[in-house]
């Protein structure tokens, strides 16, 4: 299942959501090049979606979960991946 959270991250002048998958990575990639995503927002385990084309993503499909949700569902399907600890 495709799934997309609340825009709520402010960076370089705008909000944003996350778009996961809670399947496989391949729909997940599947889903953001059919739904016009460019390939340059994935980062590790979700694409960062401009609040502008958060409607459209509901459109297209994805499924409105919290953050939380969106996390916890990410970890059940071991898809999950954290940015590394750095070192102090």
């Amino acid at each position: 299942m495709i799934l997309i959270d609340p825009p709520a991250v402010e960076r370089w002048g705008r909000t944003w959501s996350h778009l996961a998958s809670d399947t496989s990575f391949d729909e997940l990639h599947e889903f953001a090049l059919g739904a016009g995503v460019p390939a340059r927002g994935f980062d590790r385990d979700h694409y960062d979606v401009p609040s502008e084309a958060y409607a459209a993503m509901l459109a297209a499909g994805a499924e409105p979960v919290t953050s939380r949700e969106l996390v916890t569902r990410l970890r059940r399907a071991g898809l999950r991946r954290p940015k590394a600890a750095t070192a102090d």
